[in-house]
């Protein structure tokens, strides 16, 4: 079990995040560049990051994987479920329509987790919902509402809307692993899961793994540095000090982010909508943070017996 201190400070994490969401912002932009084939992609995105976690936790925590309760491996093999259908449903969206569309529709978390809370028969405190509210409008806005242009478009947006529905269940799933197993260990699991998963899949469905050009190696190892070790790994850190809903919101920066690596390397120029888009997410975001802050103190103060 993983002791509390060894979690983050709020502050820490929150820097954390921030770093996190930097490199995130780079995931789409690659993505829809390089030459590799979109599951090409996912496969090696999630097998970069798993043998990049190996040797940490083979020198750090050896002993707690070894010793993995049965239920947590599952959870954590669930996790990487997720995440499969996360990276095949949205990377081949960024094909199909725009960075910035498809960005924006893959980070649509909140609106998912704070429904399965619902669903789930939990208490959502109201200032999470309207900072959720607003937080989505910003995402509308930043968007210019684009349904799809076209077929193809339109089937581009709804493969990123299906790949935000994983992802907030990845996150979700994530939240509730991480607080008795350590960063490394999860990570190893969920992303070792996932390229088990994806790697045969390829191979069975006749997408090349290799004989890419140097570039394409470059971009690849580029973006599971950026995305997968700065990016999802630090997220997996700060996700049970910080909490699913506040960290899916803090994650919708990540969509003016790539606009603009966009805009400067691919010439797709951003929507006007980024800009003002970007500041409701954030006042959507502060508005929910202050929202649960208050909730767990209520909560501290009724266990404490005090009126």
């Amino acid at each position: 079990m993983v002791e509390q201190r060894r979690l983050p400070s709020r502050a820490r994490a929150w820097v954390l995040v921030t770093v996190a969401v930097l490199g995130v912002s780079l995931a789409a932009p690659i993505g829809s560049a390089t030459a590799a084939p979109a599951l090409a992609v996912a496969f090696w995105r999630a097998a970069f990051g798993a043998l990049a976690t190996a040797p940490v936790v083979a020198a750090t925590s050896r002993r707690e994987l070894a010793a993995l309760p049965a239920a947590t491996w599952r959870r954590c093999m669930l996790s990487g479920l997720f995440l499969t259908a996360h990276f095949v449903l949205w990377l081949p969206s960024l094909r199909l329509t725009t960075v910035t569309v498809s960005t924006a529709l893959v980070v649509t978390g909140p609106v998912w987790t704070v429904a399965w809370q619902r669903l789930r028969g939990e208490r959502v405190p109201f200032g999470v919902v309207v900072g959720v509210t607003l937080a989505f409008a910003g995402v509308l806005v930043m968007t210019g509402v684009d349904a799809g242009t076209s077929p193809t478009a339109l089937l581009g947006d709804l493969l990123a809307l299906g790949g935000g529905m994983a992802g907030a269940a990845y996150t979700l799933v994530g939240e509730s692993v991480r607080r008795t197993t350590s960063t490394g260990v999860y990570t190893l699991v969920a992303y070792g899961t996932t390229a088990l998963l994806v790697g045969p899949a390829c191979l069975l469905a006749g997408i090349r793994l290799g004989g890419y050009a140097p570039r394409t190696w470059v971009e690849l190892l580029v973006l599971t540095v950026a995305a997968q070790i700065l990016g999802h790994t630090l997220l997996n850190v700060a996700v049970p000090v910080v909490g699913a809903t506040p960290l899916s919101l803090a994650i919708l920066l990540e969509i003016p982010g790539a606009s603009l690596v966009a805009w400067a390397w691919l010439a797709q120029v951003p929507p006007l909508g980024v800009v003002p888009g970007a500041v409701l997410v954030l006042v959507g975001l502060a508005i929910v943070v202050r929202a649960q802050g208050r909730a767990r103190a209520e909560a501290f103060v009724d266990a404490q017996g005090v009126v």
